[in-house]
């Protein structure tokens, strides 16, 4: 076990040495009969507990911590996440001075103890004045895999796919929605750990890797939305995929309203999937149960419960895609035709990626009125003297971190093309003078726009993504007060109180609503 000359101050407020340290871990390993190793920059605790039979505890039983203080150890947290149910696994991320990394990963022997977990700990003062932040954890094992022959089968992709990768479980493939014959030029793959997709990803990254002669795609796939089951029993959306553009939302209610006349409400459709709206729950699972597989109009559609979206949820999904509280309130929309979006279920608007998983926008911003009474003072003031959270537009994000980086203002140059039906389609090219090594100075999406504003948006979305700014990585690195691993990358300063890497730590991948896997 790693022994520090350093003498830190513990919860009483007292300085202990390393070896009272070292002593109290170990008191807590004869206590608890759990073993401790550490190894790859984090101090493993069970994993699995003694007397512990069968695999591992399943997905969503494992929770992230932040916040915590650096000097504070397993003596210390163990009994405190004890309160919440038997831990499997505790693992918390070290530095090499012997310090912790602030974060910490919980995994439960049940989803129920991990929940509970975030109930009575999230916001917990661990110490005077030092709240730590817990929230659920997740491990992505899909990838993303783009530019695949549209003619390929799901069958030949996934035998290719454990040719050239290990672990491989499943592929996830969509036909083209106006070719049925086809596929829509990507798919995702599932695997049967975190680690085996790592890998893979690792593998077929390189932009030299080709299937069947062709340069892929490769990225993290976005997790799917965790509902919780209390919400979903209220569900009485279906969700419908895989339908013919030439299908109406007629034709989709008659053939619906045919295992029982009367029961569906309305249905809204777009593009190809459409929301079969039901009067009663009941009936939405019984036409599940009925209408999934069933041809409509010469397409086998699938048929799936509608997902809620999270309402109360801190970040938005998108800059410019603020999901309205109707159909398109709900999650489960599939990729548009050659839009090569890496969820498996959200709208297109304006896709947000970082390192292929999603990344929300910038925190929702107050955009109520007030009164502005005669005689109230005013004071000038420069929009760089505002915290971040005070703009919504990716454009005036890009300006103010432009500025916080003492670069100058960004530059942008508009292009034009003509898409197949006569539409004017556009994308900015982002210039960023004077990025500290230069290595990269000026991006532009893969996405045409129809309209000047939102080809801008998507243009500095794109570029704050790029420099790892905005994203929820560094918002979640912010938020829990952990080292930001990305900032040299570009020679940047991220928003926040982030500090300088260190050598050698850890990589940190961002997930799904104040989520992290270390890998």
């Amino acid at each position: 076990m790693h022994e520090e000359n350093k003498a830190a101050p513990n919860g009483c407020g007292k300085i202990r040495s390393g070896t009272q340290k070292e002593a109290a871990l170990l008191a807590l390993m004869e206590k608890t009969g759990y073993n401790m190793i550490q190894e790859n920059g984090q101090r493993k605790f069970g994993g699995p507990p003694p007397g512990w039979e069968g695999p591992p505890p399943p997905r969503g039983c494992e929770v992230f911590v932040g916040k915590i203080p650096r000097d504070m150890y397993e003596d210390e947290l163990v009994p405190v996440f004890e309160r919440a149910g038997k831990i499997y696994e505790f693992r918390l991320m070290m530095e090499f001075s012997g310090e912790n990394r602030g974060y910490a990963f919980v995994m439960y022997t049940t989803k129920e103890e991990a929940q509970l977990a975030i109930k009575i700990l999230n916001n917990y003062e661990i110490r005077p004045g030092k709240f730590i932040g817990v929230c659920v954890s997740l491990d992505n094992c899909r990838l993303f895999i783009g530019a695949i022959p549209k003619e390929k089968k799901k069958e030949e992709i996934l035998n290719e796919m454990k040719k050239v990768t290990e672990g491989v479980v499943d592929v996830i493939v969509y036909p083209n929605a106006t070719d049925k014959t086809k596929n829509r030029g990507f798919a995702f793959v599932e695997y049967e750990s975190h680690r085996a997709a790592a890998m893979a990803r690792r593998r077929l990254i390189p932009g030299t890797f080709q299937l069947w002669g062709h340069t892929i795609q490769v990225d993290w796939a976005d997790p799917e939305k965790e509902v919780d089951e209390e919400t979903m029993q209220r569900v009485k959306v279906l969700y419908v995929r895989n339908l013919m553009i030439s299908t109406t939302e007629d034709t989709i209610k008659a053939e619906f309203n045919k295992f029982k006349p009367g029961v569906v409400e309305r249905v809204k459709k777009l593009r190809d999937y459409a929301f079969v709206h039901f009067f009663h729950r009941d009936d939405a699972i019984a036409a599940m149960s009925v209408m999934n597989g069933k041809c409509i109009d010469g397409a086998n559609i699938e048929v799936t419960l509608a997902k809620p979206v999270n309402k109360e949820g801190t970040w938005k999904q998108h800059f410019n895609g603020q999901i309205s509280p109707s159909s398109e309130n709900l999650l489960g929309f599939p990729n548009k035709e050659g839009g090569h979006q890496k969820s498996l279920g959200k709208p297109t608007s304006l896709p947000v990626r970082l390192n292929g998983q999603h990344s929300p926008g910038p925190p929702e911003v107050e955009r109520c009125t007030y009164p502005f009474f005669p005689g109230i003072k005013l004071t000038p003031i420069s929009m760089y003297s505002l915290k971040s959270s005070h703009f919504s537009s990716a454009a005036m994000h890009l300006d103010y971190f432009c500025n916080k980086n003492n670069w100058a203002p960004p530059e942008y140059y508009l292009y034009s093309t003509t898409s197949q039906d006569g539409k004017i389609l556009l994308v900015y090219k982002v210039l960023i003078p004077g990025i500290a090594d230069g290595s990269q100075s000026y991006f532009m999406p893969d996405k045409l726009c129809t309209t000047v504003e939102s080809a801008k948006e998507l243009a500095a979305q794109f570029t704050l993504l790029h420099l790892e700014c905005v994203s929820r990585l560094s918002q979640l690195y912010t938020l829990f007060g952990l080292n930001c691993p990305e900032e040299e990358k570009f020679g940047i300063r991220c928003f926040g109180s982030c500090h300088k890497r260190k050598k050698n730590t850890t990589r940190i991948h961002d997930y799904q609503r104040f989520t992290l896997h270390v890998f």
